[in-house]
């Protein structure tokens, strides 16, 4: 099977990885170039720089034999463009897109992309499968409470990295409710520690996530 990523981030370059190590053939796009230069010295020829929303990008990467293409940039925008093109224009049978943003997940769906995967949309359904047993406040009624959701990769060197829950510097009106480490989703408990590289979901009264953020990224 040839598969072809557009996306050189965390997840572009885990993907490529570890379909290089079943034995896929593999292609990763990536459009910053000291990015790509990072990921070339362990893919080597199976990154390639460029932007991926050109089409002469895409046929040197051999996007007419595709048999998957997968588009996990950080733009939603671009994931859509990458994947109607690969869909309708070069017939790729299957097509992966990455919505960043889950507002965007219906535009995704109304194109026909699909799957169309939201990491937020899936720790969501996560926790509102959990949250009866932590007595959190329900979701689904978040549209109606007015609350904001916002998810944040921590930091290397984050205030919040390696300090528990509870003594995160939160204000009040921000709660944690959901922590992705290593692929996978859960909800944390008050001495559950925050690692650098952990990706948090949460919940904030309007107006606080000027005042959250600095706690999870990297100091300026």
């Amino acid at each position: 099977m040839y598969v072809l990523i557009v996306g050189g981030g965390k997840v572009g370059w885990n993907l490529a990885r570890e379909l290089i190590d079943k034995g896929e053939e593999v292609t990763l796009i990536e459009s910053d170039r000291r990015r790509y230069l990072v990921i070339e010295q362990e893919l080597e020829h199976a990154v390639q720089y460029g932007d991926a929303t050109e089409l002469w990008v895409l046929e040197r990467a051999g996007i007419q034999r595709a048999d998957l293409v997968i588009a996990v940039t950080g733009d939603d925008e671009d994931n859509m463009l990458v994947c109607q093109v690969a869909k309708e224009k070069y017939l790729v049978e299957r097509i992966i897109a990455r919505v960043n943003n889950p507002r965007n997940l219906q535009h995704f769906k109304l194109l026909g992309i699909q799957p169309a995967v939201s990491a937020t949309d899936l720790i969501l359904r996560l926790i509102e499968h959990e949250v009866p047993r932590y007595g959190l406040v329900h979701l689904l009624a978040l549209e109606e409470e007015r609350l904001e959701i916002i998810e944040l990769e921590v930091g290397s060197d984050a205030p919040a990295a390696g300090q528990t829950v509870a003594e995160v510097d939160l204000p009040e009106g921000a709660l944690i409710i959901s922590v992705l480490r290593n692929g996978g989703g859960f909800v944390p408990k008050a001495d559950t520690v925050i690692e650098a590289g952990d990706e948090v979901l949460l919940v904030l009264d309007p107006g606080l996530e000027e005042r959250v953020t600095p706690q999870f990224t990297t100091r300026g």
